[in-house]
């Protein structure tokens, strides 16, 4: 039995047998100062009548508010352009966004096993990068794959690429079916493979190989890394190596089938799954537990954090220390680059997010996460808002985080506060709907929630700047014979 997502299509092909069970969020915990669930339910009922998804509606300055979801993003004051006709400029007062509204909610289906500690979390989410799939390791060593056919076209508008590829995509999507992955031991990271880039004629990298066109990977208690077909679930081979938990995977987006992995063993290994997952390198300079890796959309960098106050980056061309960035008091636990390359941001249990201009080791920004007096009580403790996960939003306008005071912001790349915040409890990550629109979160208890997020048309500037960060390092921005307000603005010096 298929059941309606509040959206107006299928909510995450999740059906009624044991497995996933989807459920409106009614017994979310109150929290002061934020909107009674019986509030919040009335919203949701709004949002799921009518005519289906949150409609993008272009407002002032460029910007768009969700009609029926209300992920409405934030708008200048008074409906005037700002400098980017799109997105606020330094100078420019802005109204709050909407908080964002819990659409639905994903529990595992068989009972949680109280004799077995630290079984059940939902350590890593994942969208498969054209928002087809998505994978939830809801504990007790099982991943859940789950189609995802947003078909509304306000909620998936990516170009279709007119390759081979995208053709078996659309073939593929026509026959998927949930499916459950027996790991055999706790899955800590999960990461898609990219689809490779191919021409009409040519032949497609990981087909040549026998690999089909999406692969996932899983990251395993006991060190190995399992990799498995999507499209029918078959495990492919394991890749073995680590010595301690794998706790992060990260794909090279460009479809070669470069994974890189984090591991308790305080080391990186970079591994070649076109060829039968031949291990390529192992990066070693961490002296503690790492806990996060990301590849720079344009395959040059990776970052990786681990239980230490600095975050290292390394050249993804010849596997060497390019620098160590250092800023943070306290473990840094998350990282992740913005859709250009230009921007990385760093999550760190004490309670701060980093923005960096990783070309340059430079600081640009401090994000601090000031616990809300409203959701927490007189014993809270000091580390309440210890951070856990931090993830940018497809277009870079904006950033999610997942923090330890039971509450998932969004955040402006302009402001240096919040502009929405939802409640929810026992949150571990987070990720963003590739095509944007809603946010992914995972819990301690194996559920998963998805909540609405600011939809943005962004500016003529922005997708500008965007387009030219993707092949321009800072320093060749420097270099251009351009204004110096242009050059600030190009490399995100304008805040």
């Amino acid at each position: 039995m298929w059941v309606p997502g509040p959206w107006g299509a299928t909510a995450g092909g999740v059906t009624g047998a044991p497995g996933a069970v989807l459920r409106e969020a009614e017994e979310q915990e109150a929290v002061p100062g934020v909107p009674s669930p019986r509030r919040r339910r009335r919203r949701f009922r709004r949002a799921g009548s009518g005519a289906g998804p949150a409609e993008a509606v272009p407002g002032p300055a460029g910007r768009c508010r969700g009609r029926a979801g209300r992920g409405a993003a934030m708008k200048p004051c008074g409906g005037e352009a700002g400098p980017g006709a799109g997105e606020p400029g330094p100078g420019d007062a802005l109204c709050p966004a909407e908080e964002p509204v819990l659409l639905a909610e994903l529990k595992p289906g068989r009972p949680q096993r109280y004799d077995w500690k630290s079984s059940c979390e939902t350590w890593s989410v994942a969208f498969s990068p054209d928002g087809a799939w998505f994978a939830w390791s809801q504990g007790h060593c099982v991943v859940k794959l789950i189609p995802w056919p947003l078909r509304e076209p306000e909620l998936c508008k990516a170009p279709e690429r007119k390759t081979r590829s995208s053709k078996a995509e659309a073939r593929s999507r026509a026959v998927a079916k949930e499916k459950t992955l027996e790991c055999g031991q706790i899955v800590w990271g999960l990461a898609f493979s990219a689809w490779p880039v191919a021409e009409e004629g040519d032949t497609d990298p990981a087909c040549a190989v026998g690999l089909s066109c999406l692969i996932l990977a899983t990251g395993l208690n006991d060190g190995q890394i399992k990799v498995w077909e999507v499209q029918t679930g078959h495990l492919l081979f394991s890749l073995l190596g680590h010595q301690d938990v794998v706790r992060d995977l990260s794909f090279a987006p460009n479809g070669s089938l470069i994974l890189v992995s984090a591991s308790r063993d305080k080391t990186l290994r970079v591994w070649d799954l076109s060829r039968d997952g031949r291990q390529v390198q192992v990066l070693s300079g961490h002296v503690q537990w790492v806990y996060c890796c990301s590849i720079s959309p344009d395959c040059s960098m990776l970052c990786s954090a681990a239980g230490e106050k600095s975050a290292l980056l390394w050249s993804m061309r010849s596997y060497t220390l390019i620098r160590r960035l250092e800023g943070h008091q306290s473990s840094v636990v998350s990282c992740d680059f913005s859709p250009d390359s230009a921007l990385l941001v760093t999550a760190s249990y004490d309670a701060c997010v980093i923005m960096w201009d990783p070309y340059t080791g430079e600081q640009l920004r401090t994000l601090r996460h000031v616990p809300l007096h409203s959701a927490l009580d007189d014993s809270s403790e000091v580390h309440t808002s210890s951070l856990r996960s931090v993830c940018f939003s497809p277009e870079g306008l904006y950033l999610a985080t997942v923090a330890d005071d039971r509450l998932l912001r969004i955040w402006a790349l302009e402001l240096r506060s919040p502009v929405a915040f939802a409640p929810m409890t026992n949150g571990l990550c987070c990720m963003y709907f590739p095509h944007g629109g809603f946010i992914a979160t995972g819990t301690r208890d194996g559920h998963v929630q998805f909540w609405t997020a600011p939809r943005v048309l962004s500016s003529l500037k922005h997708l500008c700047r965007k387009a030219l960060r993707t092949f321009l390092t800072t320093y060749q921005v420097l270099a251009l014979p351009i204004p110096r307000k242009l050059k600030e603005f190009l490399t995100y010096r304008t805040f």
